[in-house]
């Protein structure tokens, strides 16, 4: 077990990994700041659970993970901490969105709101800076490589 503790944390002490995910967990805070906290224009927990669950039809214990990984695991990703784990149920949870709600929409994002949903380049970024991480580590100055060096 400790081992693949070790593993885990274990991280390529790369600035470019650093900026991807810096720039994975900023962009993604305030969409879990929103759901979370009603920050940003946002509705709250208690809204946001009821959205995901009767217009999506998500089950609950999937509303609360998309609200728990966007909010907690774009905070640790700022921070490098666990950055695999939080990288990959990033990408497990937008490829979810792109199957469930985008892929009818096709590509592109609604730019110009003439079209009824927003296509899948947005989550194709999120996934493919988040299988980085997921196979390079946190990069520098991150937790996960302070811990990984003990």
């Amino acid at each position: 077990m400790k081992e693949l503790v070790k593993q885990l944390l274990k991280t390529n002490p790369n600035i470019g990994l650093s900026i991807a995910r810096w720039t994975l967990g900023l962009v993604i805070f305030p969409h879990g700041a929103q759901k979370l906290l009603g920050l940003f224009g946002g509705y709250g927990y208690s809204a946001t659970i009821t959205s995901l669950t009767t217009q999506m039809d998500l089950p609950i214990v999937v509303a609360f993970s998309v609200i728990m990984i966007e909010f907690f695991g774009s905070i640790a990703l700022i921070l490098g901490l666990f950055s695999r784990f939080w990288a990959l149920a990033l990408a497990v949870m937008f490829f979810g969105i792109i199957v469930t709600t985008q892929l009818e929409h096709g590509f592109f994002m609604n730019w110009y709101g003439d079209q009824t949903g927003e296509g899948i380049e947005y989550s194709l970024l999120v996934i493919g800076i988040a299988l980085s991480i997921v196979v390079n580590g946190s990069g520098k100055w991150s937790i996960d490589g302070l811990i990984s060096k003990k």
